[in-house]
């Protein structure tokens, strides 16, 4: 296959379309795992929860 082929199928199907959508849905779901595991990696020892209830009452 050609590129002309690969890019009108992409997006000018709606099949290519579908195959777009979901792989983006896919691609964004593995980035967020990712960032949110090196969150909790990073502070694992945070304050405790009472004391930042303080701050928005």
């Amino acid at each position: 296959m050609d590129f002309q082929a690969i890019y009108s199928f992409l997006f000018e199907s709606y099949a290519g379309l579908g195959i777009l959508i979901g792989a983006s849905l896919i691609i964004s779901i593995i980035a967020a795992a990712i960032m949110e595991y090196r969150t909790r990696k990073r502070f694992v020892d945070h304050a405790d929860k009472e004391r930042d209830a303080e701050y928005f009452e």
